[in-house]
């Protein structure tokens, strides 16, 4: 076995406290997200939420808004339940919300991570990226937003609802 010097280094992705964010699997190209170390899963805003049974297994179908200010563009999917999640929002309430595996391109790295699914309609940013996501090889840098990059100006202008 190796030691801890010859073993092969993973360089950390840098991101900063907001970046956006893509969906492959809702052929969703940007999406505004927080990057918030206080919690430990992802969450994204989603709405008509609809459990049903795909051979056995539980499914759930739902929509999105990818647009923080805009109601325009949902997308509806619908993924395997993975389990189902007591969470304690920042408001110090707790819920119970379904758990999926999502992709996410984050910073030019695509990775697969729980979401849980929230009404999110209310608050600053329609998608949490959590600790359990970030453990995958992301550094956060709090003084820095949008170290991945950034959408054109036009999509940027739809995010703010105009």
């Amino acid at each position: 076995m190796p030691s801890d010097s010859q073993q092969p280094v993973t360089a950390k992705v840098v991101v900063g406290w907001r970046e956006w964010v893509a969906l492959p699997q809702a052929d969703v190209d940007w999406v505004k997200a927080k990057i918030d170390t206080g919690a430990r899963s992802s969450s994204i805003h989603a709405f008509d939420l609809e459990a049903h049974d795909v051979d056995g297994q539980e499914w759930v179908r739902f929509s999105i808004h990818p647009w923080q200010r805009s109601d325009e563009d949902h997308v509806e999917l619908s993924l395997p339940v993975l389990d189902r999640r007591e969470v304690r929002s920042s408001n110090g309430l707790t819920e119970q919300r379904y758990a999926v595996a999502m992709d996410v391109r984050l910073a030019g790295r695509t990775i697969t991570t729980v979401m849980t699914l929230s009404n999110r309609d209310e608050m600053g940013f329609r998608m949490l990226i959590g600790r359990e996501a970030l453990e995958r090889g992301f550094l956060v840098d709090s003084a820095v937003s949008y170290a991945g990059g950034k959408p054109k100006r036009a999509v940027r202008r739809k995010n703010w609802g105009k």
